[in-house]
């Protein structure tokens, strides 16, 4: 459900119910125009918290789509060959009562940097060159709910502002007629709106969420884009009174910026009614597209559609896209579950990509993708992964990362990172360096104290950076 005021929470399969009135406009006009609109109707820069604003220095990336895999997808069965392993199949373990499990899938080099990818990821494996695989990435904490929320705030011990809030937070957003940071299908359980709240960043800059974890993109609706009671413009007489009160309480509460962030809202709602149908309608869509990101195609429907809104909502101006792929929890049934997971995301992302580049999008959007944490090499059952804080796996393409590139490395069991080592907290100094912004100097004011995504920690990996 959605945390702040106005802000609908679910996406329509189908727009034939609303009015729009885009006149068969394209998304890049389309974002042309939304801007020049917002342009002329902001009251001015210096009041409007989503305002465009300028990086800390120039930046490689413009925007960020993030595939989070909720559960900790395994590094042994996608990115991370562990042939040691695969020989010592059956014999002890590190932890107690366990035995080692070699992968049941094989894995071949890919591209000209010769990147090693599972036989699980057939279509991902085409775009080779456009990944820099991370295989040393460590984390502080193996449970579900702390370590999601690390990976999305950088603490797992107090609520901080999501990664998308302190992106919109430094960079504002090109769309004043979207919102600058959106959250596809996420979680609703496992800490829920901490992984996408604004916390103690004004209210503007929280996570709009459309549609749910455990429910297919397709059949949810965006509620409230049309007042069924007043016309667009009786609505906006009715907002300018709005505004006028609460401006004058404000003023009253010497300028208490939550009422300012709550009027920010409002508009925004307003905007969208006019706004979002078009971003969200997929009809338009050639067929060599939908068939290109596995749309009506059984196990990759789902992710697809997601896959496909998040290349429409970034290529209209939104700064921050995030959709969430559940169930990598695989401590039993990994030899029938891992394929199936690796099938439903694995046509779909290719095919993001594929769009990306072709539209010439890729160079500026950054591409994320990961869990929480990764799985260890041992299993009492010998058909399931334990938690593992140590090592894992995640990729990043575009946005100025170096493709067809790995970087760190596991033990020869993988069990701990032991090269390249990469914590949640430098993965978040480099994304904002990627995005022109400098870690230790995006900082809030807040009980006294300025805090930053990174805390008093995080080094930018200038390896993976392309040159």
């Amino acid at each position: 459900m959605i945390e702040n005021s106005m802000t609908p929470t679910v996406i329509p399969a189908r727009r034939d119910w609303l009015k729009t009135t885009s006149c068969g406009l394209g998304l890049l006009a389309l974002r042309g125009l939304f801007a020049e609109q917002a342009q002329a109707t902001a009251t001015s820069s210096s009041n409007d918290p989503l305002a465009p604003k300028a990086p800390h220095f120039s930046p490689r990336a413009s925007r960020v789509i993030f595939l989070c895999m909720r559960g900790g997808p395994s590094q042994m069965e996608t990115f991370d060959p562990k042939p040691q392993l695969t020989k010592d199949h059956g014999t002890p373990g590190l932890r107690e009562n366990m035995k080692l499990l070699g992968s049941r899938w094989t894995f071949s080099q890919h591209g000209q940097g010769g990147l090693w990818i599972s036989e699980l990821l057939p279509e991902l494996s085409r775009h080779a060159d456009r990944l820099c695989v991370l295989k040393g990435m460590h984390t502080d904490n193996e449970n579900h709910p702390q370590a999601l929320e690390q990976m999305h705030t950088g603490s797992f011990q107090f609520v901080r502002p999501s990664l998308g809030s302190w992106v919109l937070y430094g960079l504002g957003t090109e769309n004043r007629n979207l919102p600058g940071f959106i959250s596809l299908c996420p979680l609703t359980s496992l800490g829920g709106m901490r992984y996408y709240s604004s916390a103690f960043l004004p209210a503007a800059f929280s996570a709009t969420t459309i549609g749910k974890a455990d429910s297919p993109i397709k059949t949810s609706r965006i509620n409230n884009l049309q007042n069924p009671a007043l016309t667009p413009a009786a609505q906006r007489r009715q907002l300018d009174l709005l505004r006028g009160m609460n401006q004058q309480f404000a003023a009253d509460q010497s300028g208490d910026p939550r009422i300012e962030s709550m009027i920010d809202t409002f508009e925004l709602a307003f905007r969208m009614q006019t706004a979002v149908p078009d971003v969200v309608d997929i009809s338009g869509e050639t067929a060599a597209t939908l068939d290109m990101y596995g749309i009506d195609q059984g196990p990759t429907d789902d992710f697809g559609r997601q896959c496909l809104l998040a290349r429409r909502m970034i290529e209209a101006g939104v700064r921050f896209v995030e959709i969430t792929h559940t169930d990598w929890d695989h401590h039993g049934g990994l030899a029938q579950n891992m394929p199936l997971r690796c099938q439903q995301i694995d046509r779909p992302m290719a095919g993001l990509l594929t769009d990306l580049a072709q539209r010439g999008l890729l160079n500026d959007t950054l591409v994320v993708w990961g869990g929480e944490f990764g799985r260890t090499p041992d299993d009492p059952t010998q058909d399931g992964r334990g938690h593992n804080r140590d090592g894992f796996s995640m990729w990043l393409a575009g946005g100025g990362t170096k493709g067809g590139f790995s970087y760190g490395e596991t033990d020869d069991h993988g069990y701990k990172a032991v090269e390249g080592r990469v914590h949640t907290h430098d993965l978040h100094a480099t994304m904002l360096h990627l995005l022109g912004l400098d870690h230790e100097q995006l900082t809030y004011r807040y009980g006294g104290r300025d805090f930053r995504l990174t805390d008093v920690h995080g080094r930018i990996v200038k390896e993976i950076l392309d040159a």
